[in-house]
């Protein structure tokens, strides 16, 4: 069994070259409480983003959320829309902002016709489970009742990265169950995300390869999403949507590296969601880690060009 092709097989000696430019996360003081190392860490993290650019397309907003005012980043196409687009950032639910998208997100804009937004629910430890699936979910139901009339469609792609790769699939799930909107989903596209908080192989130990992420501080964002939660609770398929229902949910895009601490959650879900009838692809990318997306080189390339493909046959397969 083959998980990639004879394209991703020639760039693996670049992957490889290009590893010790990945940044690692702070390690925070051991000693402090949970808010104040997620505070090192987001320190830390604004530090090696904080020259990102930025896409002026963007117009920063408000909707609303069930604690209030929830800010987001839109990008509107240039026309009527042909599809929305709901952009979930990552962080390990403790960090991260809308902006991290924002080259992505502007080029689904003006490629595809869609309308984008990207949300900045509320993070952990201030902010634990479920306040950051309760903003998501509210972004999901303000673009699909607001799509129509505002930016001329009402089909919706959710997608994300990371802990936003986990948001994602709640979120989905979420659409389906408790918005009974599932005929208006075009996909969900998944970036190397967290699938089972209590930990799949991968989270334990990835061979030693280098990775932006590592087991403990894996386990320090889920104790910071999910404070006091018994291994039990932390299987609730809205914490964990490993253990959801799939059926019923649209087209999936899964992508990972073959070094992320977080490989094994999409590979344990792909299998799932085929079982479960669900239009599935799954892209694994060799020798790259957790983030890999971000470094210049031609795997993450593939992977934009690859993610872009997707989103064009799922359009074209829905008709709009």
């Amino acid at each position: 069994m083959k998980l990639w092709d004879a394209q991703l097989e020639g760039y693996r000696d670049e992957a490889r070259n290009m590893l010790q430019f990945l940044p690692a996360l702070i390690q925070p003081d051991a000693s402090l409480d949970a808010r104040s190392r997620a505070r090192q860490i987001r320190e830390g993290f604004q530090t090696v983003t904080a020259n990102a650019p930025k896409s002026a397309k963007a117009v920063a907003t408000t909707i609303p959320g069930p604690a209030g005012p929830i800010p987001v980043r839109l990008f509107r196409p240039k026309g009527k829309a042909r599809g929305l687009y709901l952009h979930i950032h990552g962080g390990g639910w403790i960090l991260g902002t809308p902006e991290m998208g924002d080259a992505t997100n502007e080029r689904l804009a003006d490629r595809f016709d869609l309308a984008v937004l990207s949300v900045d629910y509320r993070l952990a430890p201030e902010h634990p489970y479920p306040a950051g699936p309760d903003d998501c979910q509210a972004a999901a139901a303000w673009l699909l009742e607001k799509g129509q009339s505002e930016f001329g469609s009402d089909r919706l792609f959710i997608g994300g990265e990371s802990a936003g790769g986990h948001l994602t699939l709640v979120t989905g799930l979420r659409v389906r169950d408790r918005l009974k909107a599932a005929d208006r989903l075009l996909g969900l596209n998944l970036v190397f995300g967290w699938y089972d908080v209590n930990g799949t192989p991968s989270q334990a130990g990835n061979g030693g390869h280098p990775d932006m992420l590592d087991p403990g501080g894996l386990r320090f964002m889920v104790e910071c999403f999910t404070p006091g939660m018994s291994e039990q609770a932390r299987r609730a398929p809205d914490i964990s949507p490993l253990y959801a229902p799939l059926a019923g949910l649209p087209s999936t895009l899964i992508s990972v590296g073959s070094f992320d601490h977080l490989r094994d959650d999409s590979l344990f879900l792909a299998p799932l969601l085929a079982c479960a009838g669900v239009d599935v692809e799954l892209q694994v990318f060799p020798d790259s880690p957790h983030g890999f997306q971000a470094l210049p080189t031609k795997m993450s390339a593939a992977f934009n060009q690859r993610s872009e493909l997707w989103v064009e046959r799922v359009m074209k397969t829905a008709g709009v």
